[in-house]
C-alpha cells in the first residue's frame, strides 16, 4: 500500500510540469495543423479559406522540395560522418595523459557552447571570406587564387561549420564511454601480443558502439532542423544548393508570406523527424539489448 501511495504522490507532484510541457507542445502543433488546412496568406488578410490537403500538395510538388530533401540528407549524413569519426579520434587522443590535459579538453569542447549564429558569422567573415578571410590570405600568400567557399562549395561549407560545432559533443560522449572501459582488458590483450589496431577493433570499438548510437540519435534529431547556419551564410543559395527542409518552410512562411503552405511543410518536417527518431530509437533498443 505504501508503494502505491508513494507512486500516486509522485505522479501528483510531477503532473503540473507534465501538463505544462504538454500544453507547450500541443498548442503550437494544433495551430500548425489548423493553419495547414487553410489558405492563409499574410498579404491577403481575411482570406482564410479551408482548402483541405491543397497546401500539402503544393508543398510536396514544389520544385525546391526534392532539392531540400536531398540537401537535408546530405547535410545530416555528412555531419554525422565527420563528428563520429572525428569524435572517436579526439576521444582516443584526449584519453591519453598529456601536459595541459584539462585546458586542451576545455578548448576542444568549447565550440559546442558557441551560438550557431555566432559561429556561422565567424566562419563566414573571418575564415572563409575570399577577400578578407584567413584562408584567402593564406592562399594569396602562397600564390594561389583564394577560394570562394560559399560560392563554389556551399553545402560542403555548411557541413564543415555545423560539424565544427557538433564535434565537441560527440567527443565528450565518446570520451566518457572510452574512460569507462576496463583497462585490464587492454593490458591483457597487449600482453598477449595484440597490436593497437586489433585492440581498437575488437575491444574499444565494440565498447563505444552504444555511445556512437546515442550520438547519432541526438545529433540527427537536431541536425534535421539546421537553420541558423544556412540563414547567416548562404540564405539557401546559390539557387537551392543549401536549402534544406527547415529553410524551405521558412521561405514559404516568412518570405512568401504563405502561412498555410509553410504550416503544411512544418507538419511534413515533424512527421519525417519522428519517423527517423523512431527508427533510431529501435536501433538503440537493439543495441542496448545486445
Amino acid at each position: 500500500m505504501a508503494t502505491k501511495a508513494s507512486k500516486a504522490a509522485a505522479r501528483l507532484m510531477i503532473s503540473p510540469a507534465v501538463l505544462l510541457l504538454l500544453g507547450w507542445m500541443i498548442a503550437p502543433l494544433a495551430l500548425t495543423l489548423y493553419f495547414s488546412f487553410l489558405r492563409y496568406n499574410l498579404i491577403m488578410p481575411g482570406d482564410n479559406l479551408f482548402v483541405g490537403w491543397e497546401n500539402y500538395y503544393w508543398f510536396l510538388t514544389d520544385p525546391s522540395f526534392k532539392a531540400a530533401m536531398i540537401n537535408t540528407l546530405v547535410l545530416v549524413g555528412g555531419v554525422l560522418c565527420v563528428t563520429v569519426l572525428g569524435g572517436i579520434g579526439f576521444a582516443l587522443l584526449l584519453e591519453k595523459p598529456m601536459f595541459g590535459q584539462g585546458i586542451i579538453r576545455i578548448m576542444v569542447i568549447a565550440p559546442f557552447f558557441v551560438m550557431p549564429t555566432v559561429s556561422a558569422l565567424i566562419w563566414k567573415n573571418m575564415f572563409m571570406n575570399p577577400v578578407n578571410g584567413i584562408f584567402g590570405q593564406i592562399a594569396s600568400g602562397l600564390g594561389f587564387a583564394p577560394i570562394d567557399f560559399f560560392g563554389q562549395f556551399p553545402l560542403l561549407s555548411i557541413i564543415f561549420i555545423v560539424s565544427w560545432q557538433w564535434l565537441p559533443f560527440a567527443t565528450l560522449i565518446l570520451l566518457t564511454a572510452l574512460q569507462s572501459l576496463d583497462q585490464e582488458q587492454l593490458e591483457a590483450a597487449e600482453m598477449d601480443g595484440a597490436s593497437w589496431l586489433n585492440r581498437f577493433r575488437f575491444i574499444m570499438l565494440p565498447h563505444l558502439a552504444r555511445a556512437i548510437t546515442v550520438v547519432i540519435l541526438i545529433q540527427t534529431i537536431f541536425l534535421l532542423s539546421t537553420f541558423a547556419e544556412i540563414l547567416v551564410t548562404t540564405n539557401g543559395g546559390p539557387g537551392t544548393a543549401t536549402t534544406n527542409l527547415t529553410y524551405l518552410v521558412y521561405v514559404s512562411s516568412l518570405l512568401q508570406f504563405d502561412v498555410g503552405m509553410g504550416s503544411a511543410g512544418g507538419v511534413i518536417a515533424i512527421i519525417l523527424a519522428n519517423i527517423v527518431a523512431i527508427f533510431l530509437m529501435r536501433m538503440i533498443g537493439k543495441n542496448l539489448d545486445a
